[in-house]
């Protein structure tokens, strides 16, 4: 898992988290183990420049790949967060790593002219390499300002069941092997 504050647990407990939640139930099934490189803050930039080091470091069969929010919050171009997450999946695919895309939307304050971009960014991608892909893991959560930190961007505790709900459907046909 490679992401920023929305998959490393912002402001709640680490084992509440929905990629813990993930890890528990991956474990569970025996079905895959689950790492978190996710940090708060995380940019795409900052995934260019970790992702080399994880892949190595890790060998993953899987990568999901939650970035792109910080750049959209900090207001940088839609194409350079684009080309950043061209760079990721690309490096990811070289060495045989099925790329999981999750998407993500910023707060309509930015503007449509800004914000209708930088979410079909995420499908374009998606489409572009032949990505199974999340459109907004958020889905439920974050029109719901009760499942909403006061900051109004990150998930609560409570929402995070929900966003692996979000998020399992995609994934877990990767992770069932047929004998």
């Amino acid at each position: 898992m490679v992401g920023d504050s929305l998959s490393a647990a912002y402001q709640i407990p680490a084992e509440t988290g929905w990629v813990n939640l993930l890890s528990l139930r991956v474990q569970d099934k025996k079905l895959a183990e689950v790492i978190n490189a996710s940090f708060g803050g995380a940019t795409t930039a900052a995934g260019v420049q970790r992702l080399p080091t994880l892949l190595q470091q890790h060998n993953p069969d899987i990568m999901l790949l939650e970035l792109g929010g910080n750049d959209g919050l900090q207001g940088k171009p839609v194409p350079y967060i684009t080309n950043n997450l061209k760079k990721m999946i690309e490096l990811a695919q070289a060495k045989d790593v099925q790329v999981v895309l999750l998407g993500i939307r910023i707060p309509p304050n930015y503007g449509s002219k800004y914000t209708e971009p930088f979410f079909a960014q995420y499908a374009s991608l998606a489409s572009e390499y032949n990505l199974l892909y999340v459109p907004f893991i958020l889905a439920g959560v974050a029109e719901n300002r009760t499942l909403m930190q006061a900051d109004g961007i990150h998930p609560t505790a409570q929402a995070q069941p929900m966003i692996l709900d979000n998020i399992w459907p995609t994934l877990e046909p990767l992770l069932i092997v047929e004998p």
